[in-house]
């Protein structure tokens, strides 16, 4: 029977809403459990895409749905004239967890990287020595304000929307002799993802970031590592700078902080954070009680349960299976990520095809560009639902239904 639902939500949906999102994929979410959701049309879905590295515990998690329902019972928001408990308990957390000293919340990975790039130009204005230039590299994606376009190293997110943000200067991703080239008296930030995950997963080389780092300390620049994606165990490490041996100055997190629950967090040392004095920063809803509560449960059971070894263990027997797959199908030209952001290069195949296809069987993906298929799903996945994924994979590269 045809889902009467989904034509309707199609209906409206072309008629009402802004078409920044195209054609969707035919599919209106019911329910979720666990690492499915639940169609209206009664279909399961493995949610390998986890809400686009967001969904951390999966869907309907019951510490996560307790920790919002019973905030929700007592105050969903209210505004920072005053104190707010889940806003320092979680404030705290993250401090005890990382390089940081100080934090402040957002609602967005968007907005979490304007408050860095914001931080880092009134540290060094407070200084007397005003450096507004920030160095970014080229195929990053740092957000879709303003600001944070600005910020992105691809072009197509820029031309539309200018005259755009001047102070951003590109360079080649993963070279370190471009960023000694770029960098001057203005220089005042180097702002870098350590897998670029919008432009088809690719990870920092190791050695490039421990000379970013080096370099920034000679020279008085201050490394901000946008963790938006990374963050909150997604690479195996709560953060992924974890991994690189380094210590950033400003980091910005997101995404999976709150486990769908919007939430951004800029956090920084106590130095750095002198860049912002009463005043010169703020958020109406940022870090309210509702948001912060989820992000108490979400970092508490990441802590509790194990996830990271499962993400670390998962994730590297994911990328074994599908260097298998490759070596079978012969379509299949690159695996690369770390943990659970794993990017799967296609040799020719269309990945919006595949990824509609695997769709088609029961698996949610997402696809960027001509031939990337990504995933990121919750960090509970096991190898057992992990390997489901793997064969309808093989199954759809070689043509079998």
């Amino acid at each position: 029977m045809a889902d009467a639902t989904l034509k309707k939500i199609i209906k409206y949906d072309e008629e009402y809403y802004m078409a920044c999102f195209g054609k969707r994929v035919p599919l209106v979410a019911d329910h979720g459990k666990g690492v499915y959701l639940y169609g209206t049309d009664g279909k399961k879905y493995m949610d390998m895409i986890g809400g686009i590295a967001v969904n951390t515990l999966g869907h309907a998690h019951s510490k996560l749905t307790k920790a919002v329902a019973d905030q929700a019972k007592k105050v969903i928001h209210c505004c920072n004239y005053y104190y707010n408990e889940p806003q320092t308990l979680l404030a705290k957390k993250l401090v005890e967890l990382s390089f940081a000293d100080k934090v402040f919340f957002a609602n967005s990975g968007a907005e979490a990287n304007e408050g860095a790039i914001k931080l880092a130009r009134g540290y060094w204005y407070k200084k007397g020595t005003p450096k507004p230039k920030i160095i970014t590299a080229t195929m990053s994606f740092h957000g879709r304000t303003m600001a944070t376009i600005a910020a992105t190293g691809q072009e197509k997110f820029r031309t539309p929307f200018g005259p755009n943000l001047p102070g951003f200067e590109y360079v080649a991703y993963n070279d370190i002799e471009a960023i000694k080239n770029a960098a001057d008296k203005e220089t005042g930030a180097i702002m870098l993802e350590l897998i670029q995950g919008e432009s088809g997963v690719h990870p920092a080389d190791y050695d490039y970031v421990q000379a970013v780092r080096k370099f920034c300390t000679k020279n008085k620049i201050l490394l901000i590592i946008d963790e938006v994606q990374t963050g909150v165990g997604r690479t195996g490490t709560f953060f992924a700078y974890e991994q690189y041996g380094i210590k950033p100055d400003i980091i910005s997190l997101a995404k999976g902080l709150a486990g769908g629950v919007p939430v951004g967090a800029v956090l920084a040392t106590n130095e750095v954070a002198t860049g912002f004095a009463p005043g010169d920063h703020g958020s109406t809803f940022g870090g309210n009680p509702l948001a912060c509560a989820a992000g108490l449960a979400v970092v508490n059971e990441i802590e509790s349960a194990e996830l990271l070894k499962n993400v670390t263990e998962t994730g590297a027997w994911i990328q074994e299976k599908l260097q298998k797959v490759a070596k079978k199908t012969k379509k299949i030209s690159d695996v690369r990520g770390k943990g659970f952001l794993i990017g799967i290069e296609l040799t020719s195949d269309s990945a919006a095809d595949i990824k509609m296809k695997l769709f088609e069987k029961g698996f949610l993906v997402s696809s960027i560009g001509a031939n990337v298929i990504r995933i990121a799903p919750p960090l509970i996945l096991t190898k057992t639902q992990a390997s489901k994924f793997v064969t309808a994979l093989q199954d759809v590269l070689l043509g079998k239904e």
